[in-house]
């Protein structure tokens, strides 16, 4: 694809190897844009969601790492009142004694063959994993927010130049009718004129429902009710960024979230398959408490209520149905099919960018001709206006001059609108790097 593309009185340059733009939104020059994407990004529920459940996935991480780290240290105080049968040939039958007893207990279990620590590292490459879909929704948000807010301009601009067609068509209907009336055109003339203002007017209300639908579904992305929907915005306003960065393909795998993630996946099932097998070996667990007990509180007191015990505990798993062995093989077949998966995530993203690359050089051809054609319409109107002023045409051609231009302008603004939107498909595709690869939060 050649790296310079000129349509639409801008020039747009292809960048391969260049860094990816964080905020790519803001390429666009547009203030309003930005606002809306920054909207959207605070307010909307299910990038909330998505961060509240990353929040606690990550406190998950720290209970089980604490729980397999540390020892385990309890406290437990139990006194009680019991009532217990006697000896049956000594009286009394039955007889009343308290107990009391204060203990502190304290366990380890060791992980000599790496079950506890496979498993909190394959915890961790979940939370990373959900990290980096996280970034990759909010990448998602902005850009439907963008595509959204394009796509309303276009359609604004495009119910605004049926608008005008129907107006003419109606105009030039009403023009055969009272002529038709008078006998200067035949009727059939006048009724062909009526049918097809009518047909024109007939598709005004299916774009104003798609201008509003596009509208509503803006306002959901930015957290806001349907009757709450920004105004759309000028299509004039929405500029055409002019340097677009293209990743080459080795540098996709380390800036697209959905990669990332899918590498993350991997990671955390080899660790999971790690730890089903340490759990076929020995395990050892050391155990200690120490602690106060008696039948009275003098007992308890003293040196003589003293309680303590140590203990170790090493079990080797013999025969559980065979239910280990193929626990193992369970996550050796899930680890397989995760490489798989992500052969397919990479392989998807290539042909994601090299799709929207096919598009956007296709966009700048049509958005060329398009434009070409408006300039020659709106030349071709001021023309024959400037004639029919003169008396040197009839009014009739220059209302047809005027249905040109304005079907060319409909045009015009969807080729545009096209561009923009894959431009933006294209920005976001490029990936950047994550945040929780930026500030280190996760393992490589």
């Amino acid at each position: 694809m050649p790296t310079e593309s000129t349509a639409d009185d801008s020039t747009q340059r292809l960048k391969p190897g260049a860094s990816p733009v964080p905020d790519w939104w803001r390429l666009y020059q547009c203030d309003a844009l930005d606002a809306l994407v920054e909207e959207g990004l605070a307010h909307s529920p299910s990038l909330a969601t998505a961060q509240a459940t990353l929040k606690a996935t990550h406190e998950q991480l720290r209970s089980q790492i604490g729980q397999n780290l540390f020892p385990n240290i309890d406290l437990g105080f139990a006194p009680s009142r019991q009532r217990a049968l006697g000896i049956p040939v000594l009286p009394p039958p039955t007889f009343l004694y308290n107990v009391f007893a204060l203990e502190a207990q304290a366990s380890y279990k060791f992980d000599f063959f790496g079950a506890s620590i496979n498993a909190d590292r394959a915890l961790a490459h979940q939370v990373e994993q959900q990290s980096f879909q996280f970034d990759a929704t909010r990448r998602a948000l902005a850009t439907n927010i963008v595509i959204a807010t394009i796509n309303a301009a276009v359609l604004q601009e495009t119910v605004a130049a049926n608008e005008a067609l129907v107006a003419m068509a109606e105009e030039y209907a009403q023009q055969l009718a009272a002529r038709e009336r008078l006998g200067g055109v035949s009727l059939d003339e006048a009724l062909a004129a009526e049918l097809s203002a009518a047909n024109l007017a007939a598709t005004l209300p299916a774009l104003r429902a798609q201008l509003l639908a596009v509208r509503h579904a803006q306002a959901v992305l930015l957290g806001r009710t349907p009757d709450q929907a920004p105004s759309p915005l000028p299509l004039e306003a929405l500029h055409l960024p002019e340097d677009v960065p293209v990743s080459v393909p080795s540098d996709l795998l380390h800036q697209r979230p959905d990669i990332l993630a899918a590498e993350a996946a991997m990671h955390a099932a080899a660790n999971e398959a790690g730890a089903a097998a340490a759990l076929l070996y020995p395990s050892f667990t050391l155990s200690a408490a120490y602690g106060r007990g008696g039948f009275d509180w003098s007992t308890f007191t003293s040196p003589a209520g003293a309680i303590w015990s140590v203990g170790a505990t090493v079990t080797q798993p013999l025969f559980h149905g065979g239910a280990l062995r193929a626990q193992k093989r369970q996550y050796a077949q899930l680890y397989e099919a995760s490489q798989s998966a992500y052969r397919q995530t990479v392989l998807a993203a290539f042909e994601n960018v090299a799709d929207t690359l096919a598009s956007l050089e296709a966009d700048a051809d049509a958005l060329d001709q398009s434009r070409r054609a408006a300039e020659a319409a709106l030349q071709t109107q001021r023309d024959t206006q400037a004639r029919y002023r003169l008396g040197a045409l009839p009014w009739v051609a220059a209302l047809s001059a005027g249905q040109q231009y304005e079907a060319a302008r409909a045009s015009l603004a969807r080729a545009r609108g096209a561009r923009l939107a894959d431009t933006a498909s294209l920005l976001q595709s490029m990936g950047e790097v994550p945040i929780a690869r930026k500030h280190g939060l996760f393992l490589d």
